[in-house]
């Protein structure tokens, strides 16, 4: 019995066929309802005990030899009679072309980097926020004047619950848990409800650092905001123009000197030369106060950036949306080269 599945499997492997009759008939030779196949598994059963094994190894090999063969012949034939539509089917397929990583996700990437080589480590949280991390702790009391500055996306059925409008609750959550010192960078996503234009989105990413120790100064500060322009940018004059941020004080927001080589610079600039890239500060003693830090013995800084808006400098991008329209042509435009 092994011995004529065996035979069957060679006239499968040697067959040929030119016509669509052809196929059809050694189709149903094998596979049909009175076919081949299904008298050879019938027969299974008379098998004795110790060929089974054997045999039903050898049978599978015949009805995938049979199937494959069949769609081999078909393709064949369509490829002869329809040369136009299929083409050489033997040829190799067109290239695909490989993914990139997304350009805020390779900026994102690289400001990590920059910062985790001065002793910053990661720290995350959820996107979903209660009041207390994402407003009170921050020094923005209830009606305080300050939460106007940011359109928040309030859960209906529980305003205590919110979708966060900034990583500051992730440092919040951090010194909640950790002691100084403390020395870490918070990248995520935010939401705000505001209007979609080419200069906001409702979504974007953020990067927030927190340093506290002891004796830390703002000269500290500067120091480490000038390492980070020279490291991305490849330019370190910046200033610090006071500014208001109701967890620092001081408050300052970072401005570096882009130049006037280009026309684009000019456009850019506004013709200054100058550009905002963050804001900054010296934590605010009561927001040290809630998170269960003395602020008689410890210090520290806090700075965020927006990552479009870092993006959007380094790629020479005019619309933020674009970022967020999955167009595969923009995005092969823009190859990960930082």
């Amino acid at each position: 019995m092994i011995e004529s599945v065996k035979e069957h499997l060679k006239k499968v492997t040697q067959f040929q066929a030119k016509e669509a009759e052809e196929i059809e008939q050694f189709r149903i030779s094998y596979s049909g309802k009175k076919g081949i196949l299904n008298q050879l598994f019938a027969a299974f059963r008379e098998v004795s005990n110790e060929e089974k094994k054997e045999f039903g190894q050898i049978l599978n090999q015949l009805k995938s030899a049979v199937s494959d063969k069949i769609e081999v012949l078909k393709l064949e034939l369509i490829s002869i009679s329809s040369p136009g539509v299929y083409g050489d089917l033997s040829r190799p397929a067109f290239p695909s072309s490989l993914g990139n990583q997304h350009p805020l996700t390779v900026v994102r990437n690289r400001i990590v980097d920059i910062f985790s080589q001065i002793g910053f480590n990661i720290s995350e949280g959820p996107e979903i926020e209660d009041d207390w991390h994402n407003f009170t702790a921050l020094n923005l009391p209830e009606y305080h004047p300050a939460r106007d500055m940011q359109d928040t996306f309030f859960i209906q059925t529980d305003p205590n619950i919110l979708l966060r409008t900034h990583t500051s609750p992730v440092q919040v959550r951090y010194m909640e848990n950790n002691k100084p010192p403390i020395r870490t960078i918070s990248p995520g996503r935010v939401f705000r409800n505001e209007a979609i234009s080419a200069r906001a989105h409702c979504i974007f990413h953020q990067v927030e650092g927190l340093y506290i120790d002891k004796e830390v100064s703002f000269a500290d500060l500067k120091q480490t905001l000038s390492y980070f322009t020279k490291s991305l940018f490849g330019k370190s004059k910046i200033r610090l123009r006071p500014s208001y941020f109701p967890f620092t004080e001081p408050s300052a927001e970072v401005d570096i000197f882009w130049g006037l080589e280009t026309e684009v610079d000019y456009r850019i600039t506004k013709g200054t030369g100058w550009l905002e890239i963050m804001g900054c500060g010296m934590i605010d003693p009561n927001v040290l106060n809630n998170c269960g830090i003395d602020p008689e013995e410890y210090s520290g800084y806090a700075f965020g950036m927006g990552i479009e808006r870092i993006a959007m400098l380094l790629y020479q991008v005019t619309d933020i949306r674009m970022f967020f329209q999955n167009d595969i042509r923009f995005l092969n435009q823009l190859k990960p080269t930082l």
